[in-house]
């Protein structure tokens, strides 16, 4: 699976690991109104693919392009987005479960074409994301594992169940353990939902810390916030590891990796 997508999906380019918003000339409206020019190629980008997701056709190439898009939409208006850690990416072989703080909207359209090239991939989801006018095609079309943020039981019974059945197939899953975005990160809240994924199916954790916070919260639609481009955005993926024992350590781990990367990005 990783050496078919490899060959087919188009990559970042990462120099030593890393990567960076090369320099860009931002038009004179889209510094004044970053937000409105993002919004208007945002729009275009996911009705498109919507429509395609709703006819069959958008597989994990449309999706992959489709973020990669939305990325340089981003990068259009002024945004500058570093990734490091992109060896890990390259260099992991097999399915993995990707854990990361979660602070925006952005993650959930960017990780795509920052993950997909290399491995096949899923997010965990709640369920009002496969039920959201327009987008739900397209997340549909992902055959995420699915949660309703209502039950802890069932949410981990779903998780484990679904999250176990795709990992085996070769699928990596991307899980946020927050119960909801916040530009905190609050480890507290941090379930070990995560951990007790890869412990079940045998596969490594790789840690994902980010920075997201160019893409606002909305007031009315959470969703749709702020587009700041004075707020450079960062993902960081940590070295895999296998979950020992009962995972305390390994938790503890991934906790320390986004708290130190955020520490390191400052406000």
């Amino acid at each position: 699976m990783q050496t078919t997508l490899e060959g087919r999906l188009r990559k970042l380019i990462f120099h030593d690991g890393i990567y960076k918003t090369a320099p860009v000339s931002v038009s004179l409206i889209d510094k004044k109104m970053p937000s409105t020019g993002f919004y208007r190629r945002m729009a275009a980008i996911v009705l498109r693919s919507s429509s395609r997701a709703k006819r069959g056709r958008y597989g994990d190439q449309g999706w992959s392009d489709s973020s990669r898009e939305i990325m340089e939409a981003l990068e259009q208006v002024g945004v500058i987005i570093e990734v490091t850690g992109g060896d890990v990416l390259i260099n992991t072989g097999g399915p993995c479960v990707f854990i990361g703080n979660h602070m925006s909207t952005l993650e959930t359209f960017i990780l795509p074409c920052i993950v997909e090239p290399y491995k096949d991939v899923t997010f965990v989801v709640k369920q009002s994301l496969i039920d959201y006018p327009v987008f739900r095609h397209v997340m549909r079309s992902r055959h995420p594992v699915v949660v309703g943020r209502t039950n802890p039981r069932e949410d981990l019974r779903a998780v484990l169940e679904g999250g176990t059945e795709r990992l085996n197939a070769g699928r990596s899953i991307i899980i946020f353990p927050q119960t909801t975005r916040t530009p905190v990160f609050d480890a507290a809240s941090f379930n070990t939902i995560g951990i007790k994924l890869a412990k079940k199916a045998g596969v490594p954790v790789v840690p994902i810390a980010l920075r997201t916070d160019a893409w606002g919260n909305g007031k009315h639609l959470k969703d749709f916030g702020r587009i700041d481009p004075s707020r450079a955005v960062y993902f960081a993926f940590g070295e895999p590891m296998a979950v020992k024992g009962n995972g305390a350590e390994e938790h503890r781990k991934v906790i320390d990796f986004i708290t130190c990367n955020l520490k390191t990005w400052g406000d």
